[in-house]
């Protein structure tokens, strides 16, 4: 004699506890990665000012030359304060090797190496 079993329609309390648990897993890691990008991009506008910081004291040297008035340590972009360090050592063709290095408070910052001429230009 053959029983008829059939399969019931819909779920059972233990498949529904599964998928529950299987989704909130899901959840929290999606959650934890989204919050994760949060914090590095709000670090990309420090950076991206810093940069900009260094590309106008590289073109403040251009113009002025290495060797002039000495240029402020500091400055401020976007509300936010850059501290600038400026370092040059001569190259074997007589050219200026010069770091420039921009740092925000906040511990972001950008370099920028460039070869400048001993003298500015005219």
């Amino acid at each position: 004699m053959r029983r008829d079993r059939r399969r019931p329609d819909g779920l059972t309390l233990l498949e529904l506890a599964v998928a529950i648990l299987v989704l909130s897993i899901g959840s929290m890691a999606a959650l934890r990665v989204s919050d994760q990008s949060r914090l590095a991009i709000g670090g990309e506008a420090p950076r991206l000012l810093a940069r900009i910081a260094a590309r106008n004291r590289a073109e403040e040297l251009q113009l002025h030359g290495p060797v002039g008035a000495p240029l402020p340590g500091q400055v401020t972009l976007g509300g936010q304060r850059f501290d600038l360090d400026t370092s040059t050592e001569t190259t074997a063709g007589g050219l200026l090797r010069t770091t420039v290095t921009a740092r925000a408070a906040s511990g972001e910052g950008a370099t920028l190496v460039l070869y400048l001429p001993r003298e500015p230009r005219r």
